[in-house]
């Protein structure tokens, strides 16, 4: 035996341990198989996983399974592991066993650790904190419950304090009438909080989506074990579990409408991955936007000022770069991108089981996470502290040729259009173009070609 090891054991015989790992045998033969990538289950998963260990004890011990002692230890320990600082304990790469059973094991073998390390009892992984369940039905339950709850307490926060910051912003600049833009080109003019309203509506809109979700998010797995047949499980355990998550998680859970399908398929988190791309891409919008309107200053859009952050270069002496748009707009590609996996990942619910399962829970919180954190760093960071160019956008909107549209009905298309396109050869107003060319007034010109009243103001 190695200097500072262990021997465990399990199914398949022995196997050498950190002396100071938690964990046991079944971990360690998935940390010495599974050497692909440096990246680990988040802790909001794993914590939520103790959650679930912790409602399952409890549901054995009200079936008579566990003695209360036991229940209240796994209780106890699931805990300490929710109240985090044992990171280096759940090891197992992201890139496993599809049914994610390193992980489910990772977590029994840990919980009997505390348990034996703190009250004295010896439980054993399998039988005691295991009892009632499988990797089967345990790891699709912690997909839906960990990203509701990131869901609740994070994403949904976080895209109402957005649309809080826009509703503010967009009072702030409704006095601002600017050059519209279809096809990057000059167009119809906008006001700027109309602008802003397109933005706040996406978010709204996004907001109404994830939330129209959490209905299917409720519905859990637990119970079903391997196949969705609830063999192993007492018939009562997968209501009396939830009733017990609900209470420990603050969340209103249910046993799924079919096992079957809640452990074959993992369409419900397509969905959700689905909706964040979306919103992402409402987000790269939005700050895509901001990075135009920004542009220049001299030789660009320049319509606004972002917030100055950091330099923008190693090499140019105060220049300045949207550094907030540009981090979420590739973090809104790291969404898209994860929508992509997951999707080919719900794809391979073969027969009783999706053999899928830890990337689709890594890849849904990263985009959560991600999501979240651009749509408070957009309101915080860009648009609460923006300032308007109100000098470069008069300027430009007086001379936009394309103000005559509204002079379509009065002039007809053809005439209006020769009168534009002498406007831009000779880069003058278009206001003193038709005044010279035709016969309307001056005042009458001011009037029909006034930016504000073309907004609908």
């Amino acid at each position: 035996m190695a200097n500072n090891t262990r021997v465990e054991h399990d199914s398949l015989g022995e196997v050498e341990v950190p002396e100071a790992a938690l964990y046991g045998a079944q971990t360690q033969r998935a940390v010495d198989n599974f050497q692909f990538s440096e990246l680990k289950l988040p802790d909001h998963f794993i914590a939520t996983l103790a959650r679930i260990k912790a409602a399952c004890a409890q549901a054995n011990a009200e079936l008579g399974l566990l003695e209360k002692e036991q229940a209240d230890a796994i209780v106890a320990a699931a805990d300490r592991v929710i109240e985090g600082g044992y990171a280096e304990h759940f090891p197992v790469d992201v890139f496993q066993t599809g049914s994610g059973t390193s992980t489910n094991m990772n977590m029994n073998e840990v919980l009997a650790s505390l348990v034996k390390h703190h009250s004295g009892l010896e439980l054993h992984p399998n039988d005691h904190i295991n009892m009632s369940q499988s990797s089967n039905d345990v790891i699709p339950t912690c997909i839906h419950v960990s990203n509701l709850l990131m869901l609740e307490n994070r994403l949904l926060p976080a895209l109402r304090h957005l649309v809080g910051r826009l509703t503010r912003k967009r009072y702030e600049v409704a006095d601002v009438v600017k050059t519209g833009r279809t096809h990057l080109m000059d167009a119809m003019p906008i006001r700027m909080d109309q602008e802003l309203a397109a933005w706040q509506q996406q978010i709204e809109d996004n907001l109404t989506r994830l939330e129209n979700i959490r209905p299917r998010l409720t519905q859990l797995a637990q119970g079903g074990t391997a196949v969705g047949t609830g063999v192993n499980a007492p018939p009562t355990f997968a209501r009396l579990f939830c009733r017990y998550l609900s209470t420990r998680s603050g969340l209103t859970v249910k046993p799924a409408a079919s096992h079957f399908s809640a452990q074959a398929t993992q369409d419900t988190a397509l969905e959700l991955s689905g909706q964040l791309k979306t919103c992402a891409t409402s987000l790269m919008k939005i700050a895509n936007d901001l990075r135009w309107m920004n542009s220049g200053p001299l030789a660009g859009l320049g319509e606004i000022a972002l917030p100055t952050l950091q330099p923008g270069s190693s090499i140019m002496p105060g220049k300045v770069n949207p550094v907030i748009p540009e981090a979420v707009m590739m973090a809104a590609a790291q969404v898209s991108g994860n929508d992509t996996s997951i999707s080919i990942c719900a794809q391979h619910g073969n027969f009783q089981l999706n053999t899928m399962l830890p990337l689709i829970a890594y890849n849904l919180l990263q985009s959560q996470t991600l999501v979240a954190n651009s749509a408070e760093h957009l309101a915080d960071k860009a648009i609460q502290g923006f300032s308007i160019n109100n000098e470069h956008i008069e300027a430009t909107l007086a001379r936009n040729p394309v103000l005559v549209t509204a002079l379509n009905p009065v002039l007809g298309y053809e005439r209006a259009a020769a009168l534009a396109k002498q406007a831009y050869a000779e880069c003058r107003p278009i206001i003193d173009v038709v005044a010279e060319e035709t016969d309307l007034s001056r005042e009458e010109l001011e009037q029909l070609l006034n930016p504000r009243h073309l907004t609908g103001a």
